[in-house]
């Protein structure tokens, strides 16, 4: 089996694992969901001037539902396995060394996770057991890795829009996408190619969540999460973070009205 395939599937069987393992554990699947859904909010409160803006909404809100939506995307997971081998026959290697790079991303996110919802308490997902959550799970150097694939997945797209011959080749690779049961990757690729083109550069973009994000896992690391009243850091942590917290009921969420600390 080709190389790249041969990682692809790794990384997809590894999210398989971290899902079996929610499921052997009560309540953790409903954790998880409960904090991507935070984490999602987190991205909103984090680039909420670039979603607004003409130039950089577009890519803000592609990342915002593409890599960090709570969708649970399991099946979609299970039948992508099964056209690894047709992904890597059909497409450039340019678009499968991205879906690769999307694969570790995939499945590093994943295992973070499971993670930090490990430390989550029944209840509900507020500023400060995110905060919580985040320093009992430590792994600094796999939060840089993560912040580095993210960055990946922006510049390898930001490189296809200036490569037209990879656009038209996209076009052409509808239908057999289609065939193969690749449609869904294939309309990734396209709205993610279209979404960056719309920038006319994607450079500022970039620096801008490469500066924010690192700032902020600075920022979760940094903060006294023992004393999440009186220390600045403390302050300046939490305030990165989304006011609104989310339930964890049963495997389903709903908006709750943030707590006053005590």
């Amino acid at each position: 089996m080709n190389a790249t395939a041969a990682e692809i599937l790794a990384n997809l069987e590894a999210v398989a694992d971290e899902r079996a393992l929610r499921a052997s554990e009560p309540g953790l699947t409903a954790k998880v969901s409960a904090l991507k859904e935070f984490q999602q909010r987190r991205f909103s409160h984090t680039y909420a001037d670039l979603l607004v803006t003409a130039r950089y909404g577009a890519a803000a809100r592609f990342f915002l539902d593409e890599l960090y939506g709570p969708s649970d995307f399991s099946r979609r997971d299970t039948q992508f396995a099964r056209v690894v081998p047709a992904l890597v026959r059909l497409f450039p290697s340019d678009v499968v060394q991205t879906v690769a790079t999307l694969a570790r991303l995939h499945a590093l996110s994943e295992a973070l996770d499971t993670a930090m919802a490990v430390h989550l308490d029944e209840g509900q997902v507020r500023a400060h057991d995110y905060l919580r959550a985040w320093q009992a799970t430590g792994r600094a150097e796999d939060r840089e890795s993560q912040i580095l694939l993210t960055l990946e997945v922006a510049l390898r797209l930001d490189q296809f829009t200036r490569a037209p011959l990879l656009r038209n080749s996209l076009r052409l690779m509808r239908r057999p996408a289609q065939i193969a049961g690749l449609a869904q990757l294939q309309g990734f690729l396209e709205s993610g190619f279209d979404t960056f083109r719309t920038m006319r550069g994607a450079q500022e973009f970039i620096r801008l969540v490469a500066a924010r994000e690192r700032a902020l896992a600075s920022s979760l690391f940094l903060a006294d999460a023992s004393d999440t009243e009186s220390v600045s850091t403390t302050k300046q942590a939490l305030a990165s973070l989304p006011a609104t917290s989310v339930a964890i009921e049963g495997g389903y969420r709903r908006d709750c009205i943030p707590r006053t600390s005590s």
